[in-house]
């Protein structure tokens, strides 16, 4: 049988990929990177950077740089909680996450944002776990009715208790790696098989232009040591933290993400990385960063394709909506964005669920976008060849009736060939007024409700449950506060 076709799409030449790597090779040794961390610093002073002390900037040669790309892995495995289904991020792999970490949820029944409570984490993250096509969680949602210094080790609380996939989140502050490090291993047995099948990936974000700070750095090391995988997340602004033109922002984005390439390798060679990003064409009239915008996603395919073509798996925020209720635009903007980063074969693709400027989630939009995803899926599938013939036997048989809807070839390949939604309508007119003449959004919200309409158990063991319990509780008493009450919201 004939091989199918993946469908793809590039944004650069090659020679344009060389000259935008070369460029920001440059930058590093000439203009060099900031780094607030003083650890990082002694491992770059080991390895013969140059630095500039009252700065704090170090400058990369070409030696360093090569030498990072040689020992970073070129795929990096998931495993879920239970350690048995596995995610390969690398090659073409396109896995789906929602995106992170929302200051605001987009409340359905009053059409408007407000500030999220652990409920709603606890909503979003079973909600989470029963969307078939999002391969990952994440720590999507920040709660407002716990203290700003606990919050990242809170939502990763409530995720792991919730959902058994593998979890995408990242640090707040310094001190939340070490129990969130901790509730990992409980869940996966130990730190010998955490390293061994990792459970979660940290993001990092450099501060553009050409900045890492403590936390992000000291995050990239403590995972590098722990054989975590951290996720760079490069957040260029067109014309506003990066050159305007989008070629511009792509050397800027390089280098940032080559800088924290380097931090991971000098920490601990071998250590699993992503080369990913944030970015956003940053729009003049308004001054906001939207990541709907179609510049935006295509600096996201761009610098997909570099980090490949370096040897990296890759990620990106593309798949999500500027709109600020689930309407038209959010529909658009993110289908948009899930067929175009699944196309480019970003391993991991954020952004599922979020509007308002990745501000803000909406259990509806996850919904949907996870139909989205489903149909992103099907089309990176490509048409393939079920039969040899392909179809003249099939023809001459049932050429004259014309009748395929009850054939065996019909019933064995249609679920196959066809992508089926729960929320998107593809009735006739009547029928859609007969039940109701429903929005999507409000299909979607009907859908949140069935799915969410069972008590949420947890996914771990009672023994699990109480270490992360017990860990969430120390940490919470080492800083001043108590957090018994909501211990025990699951």
């Amino acid at each position: 049988m004939i091989n199918s076709l993946r469908p793809s799409v590039k944004m650069l030449s090659q020679e344009f990929v060389e000259k935008i790597v070369g460029e920001a090779c440059q930058v590093l040794e000439r203009t060099g990177v900031f780094v607030e961390n003083t650890t990082a610093i002694e491992l770059f002073r080991a390895a013969g950077a140059r630095i500039d002390q009252s700065s704090k900037r170090v400058h990369l040669g070409a030696k360093i740089i090569d030498q990072a790309l040689s020992t970073a892995p070129h795929a990096i495995t998931l495993y879920d909680a239970d350690g048995e289904k596995s995610f390969v991020v690398g090659g073409d792999e396109v896995h789906f996450d929602p995106g992170s970490a929302a200051l605001n949820v987009f409340d359905h029944s009053t059409q408007s944002e407000r500030k999220p409570v652990t409920k709603d984490l606890v909503r979003f993250s079973s909600l989470t776990q029963r969307l078939e096509h999002f391969d990952f969680q994440s720590t999507g949602l920040i709660s407002s009715d716990v203290p700003e210094k606990i919050a990242d080790c809170h939502r990763m609380f409530i995720a792991l208790q919730c959902c058994t996939k593998p979890i995408v989140t990242g640090l707040f502050v310094v001190e939340g790696f070490s129990p969130m490090y901790e509730m990992l291993a409980a869940v996966r047995g130990g730190s010998a098989d955490l390293r061994r099948k990792p459970l979660a990936i940290f993001d990092a974000c450099p501060s553009p232009p050409l900045k890492w700070s403590n936390l992000t750095t000291q995050s990239l090391i403590d995972c590098a040591r722990a054989g975590i995988p951290s996720e760079l997340v490069s957040m260029p602004l067109t014309g506003a933290t990066a050159p305007v033109t989008l070629a511009g922002a792509l050397v800027q984005l390089t280098a940032e993400n080559l800088a924290g390439v380097v931090i991971t390798q000098l920490a601990s060679p071998g250590a699993p990385v992503i080369f990913g990003g944030s970015p956003s064409c940053f729009d003049m009239h308004t001054a906001n960063p939207p990541m709907g915008a179609i510049e935006t996603m295509m600096i996201d395919s761009a610098y997909s394709q570099i980090g490949k073509w370096l040897g990296l798996p890759v990620h990106a925020y593309i798949g999500l909506s500027d709109s600020k209720c689930v309407d038209a635009q959010a529909g658009l903007e993110t289908g948009i964005g899930a067929v175009l980063g699944a196309l480019s074969g970003i391993n991991v693709i954020s952004g599922g669920g979020m509007m308002d400027f990745e501000s803000t989630q909406s259990l509806e939009k996850l919904v949907i976008d996870n139909d989205i995803c489903g149909m992103a899926y099907r089309l990176i599938q490509g048409i393939v060849q079920r039969d040899e013939p392909i179809a003249v036997d099939l023809l001459s048989e049932l050429a004259s009736d014309s009748d395929f809807m009850t054939h065996p070839h019909t019933l064995q390949w249609h679920l196959l060939e066809q992508k089926y939604s729960r929320v998107i309508n593809r009735d006739g007119y009547d029928q859609w007024v007969h039940s109701g003449k429903q929005t999507l959004a409000e299909r979607a919200s009907g859908r949140v409700r069935e799915l969410l309409s069972e008590k949420t158990v947890s996914t771990l063991s009672l023994d699990k449950n109480e270490e992360l319990r017990k860990i969430m509780g120390t940490h919470s008493r080492s800083l001043g506060f108590e957090m018994s009450t909501l211990l025990y919201v699951i």
